[in-house]
């Protein structure tokens, strides 16, 4: 799956993102505890303030005190969903934008719709999120050749959509290369919780390694708020010029008309705040997702399929190249056929690597953990109860349905082998 060198470069054309909200589903009830919070907030008249009211901003920063990370409420601001802030942040700190190969497929529609120019960095494949140190080197350089102005590098420390986490001496190498461009960085840390056992070991921020030039976003409608849910934070850097940065991005979301909606800002107060009830709820989606996540990974690839195994969140990331000629003979050519193809066969959406800057003709797909969890909220919440959830029936029913796919790829695809 490591992706070539002529497949890193270039502003990148993407397809329309149809696969939407860009978090995906879990698929489990909402906490009640987080229920009942909304709840009590409905009644609530007056809006929230844009970047978060004080009660938003002081849970912020106890979640990221409590990860090593001291933080005060003016270097905090909070929005409808990390897309609000990455475009605030992305129209505030001005430039071309620098991204991992693949990366998340909300990502790069920001740049589009500033008129930013976007370059996918090479990025190895056991690594996703955090891009090659030498290959971002030679990409700034290339852009500032061509009269670009390289500014800004996102990245994530435990990646959608390849379910895969860097080591910490790649991204410090990463982020020493950046801070020698006068790059700024915005480390995306929604799934930083959801690192599976057994590599649930502590995550380290590149905002630890480079506080003046990191900003941390992560969207609380992944591993805390149901997606549905709409609720991010970020956290700039201290120092007068993280306090010039927080001020253009007050103002554009000012100008999109984005606060978080105040019985949803005191959910993720509260969910911020780890009461026992929310890190009880995470820790158990962590091991159902982990679970069932390997447990798929173990049928695709018996079946042919490469796939590193899934290190966090709720993926797969899927090459289907060594199953070609199989799909080929089904009129798949490249990866919308493939996501059309596959969508269709798993009755489930399978996004092609296209969604996430991959290269069209490369056969990759995303697979999601929640659509194999259940139909119902009683399915779901059995899952989270159960210690072996790829035992329960439905469970173990939609994991055959999805190795069958697979298992008749291989078969058409050995009886196409020339003989030896």
């Amino acid at each position: 799956m490591r992706r070539t060198e002529s497949e890193s470069h270039g502003p990148v054309r993407h397809g329309p993102v149809r696969y939407g909200p860009h978090l995906p589903d879990d698929g489990l009830p909402p906490l009640p505890e987080v229920s009942a919070v909304l709840a009590a907030a409905a009644g609530r008249a007056r809006t929230e303030p844009v970047g978060g009211g004080p009660a938003l901003l002081e849970a912020a920063c106890g979640y990221w005190e409590r990860r090593g990370l001291r933080t005060r409420p003016e270097q905090v601001a909070a929005g409808p969903g990390a897309h609000s802030l990455l475009l605030a942040l992305t129209a505030a700190l001005g430039g071309d934008v620098l991204v991992p190969r693949p990366c998340a497929a909300w990502w790069a529609p920001y740049a589009r719709l500033l008129g930013r120019r976007l370059f996918h960095v090479a990025t190895p494949a056991e690594c996703g999120g955090v891009p090659d140190p030498y290959a971002l080197l030679e990409t700034v350089r290339r852009v500032r050749d061509e009269g670009g102005r390289p500014r800004l590098l996102v990245l994530s420390v435990a990646d959608d959509p390849t379910a895969t986490v860097a080591p910490p001496e790649l991204l410090h190498r990463v982020v020493e290369a950046a801070a020698g461009e006068g790059l700024h960085l915005v480390s995306d840390e929604t799934w930083r919780d959801t690192r599976h056992p057994p590599y649930d070991t502590v995550q380290l921020s590149p905002a630890e390694m480079l506080p003046e030039r990191v900003t941390v976003v992560s969207d609380l409608a992944g591993a805390l708020l149901p997606p549905a849910w709409p609720a991010a934070v970020a956290r700039l850097p201290a120092g007068a010029d993280g306090e010039d940065l927080h001020a253009r991005v007050l103002d554009v979301l000012t100008a999109l008309g984005a606060p978080v909606a105040g019985p949803v800002a005191a959910a993720a107060g509260y969910a911020l705040d780890e009461p026992e009830p929310v890190t009880a709820r995470v820790a158990a989606a962590v091991r159902l997702h982990a679970r069932v996540a390997h447990a798929a990974h173990t049928a695709v690839v018996a079946a042919g399929a490469l796939s590193l195994p899934p290190r966090a969140g709720r993926h797969l990331y899927v090459d289907l190249s060594p199953l070609r000629s199989a799909l080929t003979a089904r009129g798949v050519g490249d990866a919308q056929d493939l996501e059309d193809f596959l969508g269709h066969r798993l009755a489930m959406p399978a996004p092609g690597g296209h969604r996430f800057g991959d290269d069209l003709a490369a056969l990759r797909v995303r697979l999601a953990t929640g659509p194999l969890l259940g139909a119902t909220d009683a399915e779901r919440a059995a899952c989270l109860a159960s210690p072996s959830p790829w035992e329960l029936p439905h469970v173990r029913q939609a994991l055959i349905s999805l190795g069958s796919v697979f298992d008749e790829l291989r078969d058409d695809a050995q009886r196409r082998e020339p003989p030896r």
